[in-house]
Order: structure tokens, then C-alpha cells, then sequence
């Protein structure tokens, strides 16, 4: 089979490119425009694999996306503006990307004729939830342009199965954590900043919860839904592990040695939404379950981005 992964040199989606050469024998085009989050580096080990190639693009560019997924079977669809405070200062770029790109994307696919298009979404969609957990049929209510622009994005795709029959597929994940995810997010961001003697600035109150799923573990979800989700169809994947962002900081100064003095109180976000929260049933159904707990998997984040200071000390400089 042969996969186009959009997005493929940010942080999920190397990690998704990473999943796929090592899991089957499929070959992968990754398509990436090398914004600011995509980093070529990401997919150095993986430079001598003859099933892996790499071309440079926009995904709004309607010429270069057709020249890039034909002959492909599948495309799964990462590409996205993705950071709630970016779009903050700058909705445009994300309508454009978002919106507009994924548009391209699957014009063309319904053109070029692929087997199955995956679009990759997020929980904040459904908005903040008091209690329970969103289902994949709870109206979604996004409060922040990125959030906007990506609920947008999943009705485009799933038009296209209404209107012409795309064989689109969407997935929505929690908050992902991991190898190779740009340090301005708040994981790694908190994780550098203690590296190099900083504080870490926290948000309002510190009571925001999230639910942080290790980054192989939803690659391993939407390489499932890839094989075996329904056309039309969403599925949530989540990691099962809400905690308060004040939980996840002092975590991460114990693991660093740090105690809550290296805390440092913001003024809140905009439209700072207080709970996500995700029904992962749908795509338990198809046989995955998250394979490793929160704490492993933040002390193996935290080592990774101490043992990779000359891969993130570039990002952090042209990024300041």
C-alpha cells in the first residue's frame, strides 16, 4: 500500500511515518511544507528506507498536492496549524491552512481516486465538558480559532463522503505528548525551559485538565482506523489520563528535580477552555487500547528531551 502522509515531518506525523515503516511493509510519501513545526530532522533515520520519500509542499497549492498523491492508495491527513495561541494572533493563517487546505486535499483525492482518506482532528472540537466525556456525535462547540478552524475542517471532509463519496474517515485525539513535538507546546516547553534554569509559565489557576495520550499510542490508533475504520465514520483516541495542568507541571519538576518556586503564574488564555474530555469506545471496538501509563511515559518524554538538547535548542532560538 502505498501512503501519503500530510504533515509528515511535525511532531505526529513523523512519529506516524516512524510507526508505519516499522509495523508493514508499506511505502510512505510524506508531503510537508517545513513551516515553522515541521523539521526535516524528525525523519533522518528513517533517509535510507527505500519505502520513504520526502516532497516539500503546501497543501493549499492544488498542483502540487495532485502531483504528490497520485499513484497513492491512501492518504492520511495531518497538515494543520495546531497551536491555540498562534491562532490567537493570527486566525487567518489557520482558516487558510485548515479550512482551505484540507479542501484541496480532498478535491484532489476525489479527482485522483484514493482508497481511503484519513482526516486527523482534535478533541477540542467538542469544546470543554463539565462532566462525562464527548462522544464522536456530541455537537461540537470549539471556542478558539484553531479549534474553529479545525471542526471546519472535519465537516469539509465529511462532506466529501456525503456529497461524492470520498471514503473519508476522521480521528480526534486528546493532547499528545512525545518525541519530536515542538517546544512551544506546553510539554516540552516546561521540560527545556527547567533544562536551561527557567521557570515555567502556567496558565490562570493551573486547573485546566487535559487528557494526554503518548504519541505512539494514538499512531497506533489511527494506523488501526487506517486499516479498519468505517467510511464516514469518526473515532476518539484518547489516552485515559485527565489531570490538572498543575498536576502535569509538578510532575514534571519532580522528575526534573525542581520544586513548585520554578512556577510561574500567567494571565490566562483567551477563551481558555477548562475540561476536555473523550469517549474512546468507538475505536476500542476496532481492538486498540493505550498501551503505556502517564507516568512512564512522561519520564521516558522528559529523558528524551534531555538526551536531544541539539535537536530542540535550534527551535527554541529561531522560535524566540
Amino acid at each position: 500500500m502505498a501512503i501519503l502522509v500530510t504533515g509528515g515531518a511535525g511532531f505526529i506525523g513523523s512519529n506516524y511515518v516512524h510507526h508505519v515503516l516499522a509495523t508493514s511493509d508499506d511505502e510512505v510519501t510524506v508531503f510537508d511544507a517545513l513551516t515553522y513545526a515541521g523539521n526535516i530532522d524528525n525523519l533522518r533515520d528513517v533517509d535510507a528506507d527505500p519505502r520513504y520519500r520526502f516532497v516539500k509542499g503546501d497543501i493549499t497549492d492544488r498542483d502540487a498536492v495532485t502531483a504528490a498523491m497520485d499513484g497513492h492508495d491512501v492518504v492520511v491527513h495531518f497538515a494543520a496549524e495546531s497551536h491555540v495561541d498562534r491562532s490567537i494572533l493570527n486566525p487567518d493563517e489557520f482558516v487558510r491552512t485548515n479550512c482551505g487546505g484540507t479542501n484541496v486535499m480532498c478535491d484532489v483525492a476525489r479527482t485522483v481516486g484514493v482508497e481511503r482518506f484519513l482526516h486527523i482532528s482534535t478533541d477540542e472540537v467538542y469544546g470543554s465538558i463539565e462532566e462525562g466525556s464527548s462522544t464522536e456525535a456530541d455537537p461540537l462547540e470549539p471556542r478558539s480559532p484553531y479549534s474553529a478552524s479545525k471542526a471546519g475542517s472535519d465537516l469539509i471532509a465529511l462532506s466529501y463522503f456525503s456529497t461524492y463519496g470520498l471514503p473519508v474517515i476522521v480521528t480526534r485525539s486528546s493532547n499528545n505528548f512525545g518525541p519530536y513535538q515542538f517546544p512551544e507546546k506546553v510539554i516540552p516547553l516546561f521540560v527545556t525551559n527547567l533544562l536551561d534554569g527557567k521557570k515555567v509559565p502556567l496558565y490562570g489557576d493551573g486547573m485546566n485538565i487535559r487528557d494526554w495520550c503518548w504519541v505512539e499510542d494514538n499512531c497506533a490508533g489511527v494506523d488501526l482506523v487506517v486499516r479498519k475504520g468505517t467510511f464516514g465514520e469518526i473515532y476518539n483516541i484518547g489516552g485515559g489520563h485527565e489531570v490538572p495542568n498543575r498536576y502535569l507541571t509538578d510532575s514534571i519538576l519532580a522528575i526534573l528535580g525542581h520544586d513548585e518556586s520554578m512556577i510561574e503564574y500567567v494571565e490566562d488564555r483567551l477563551g481558555h477552555d477548562r475540561r476536555y474530555s473523550i469517549d474512546c469506545g468507538k475505536v476500542e471496538q476496532l481492538g486498540w487500547k493505550p498501551q503505556r501509563d502517564f507516568p512512564d511515559a512522561l519520564e521516558a518524554t522528559v529523558a528524551w528531551y534531555r538526551d536531544h538538547r541539539a535537536w530542540w535548542e535550534p527551535l527554541r532560538a529561531r522560535s524566540s
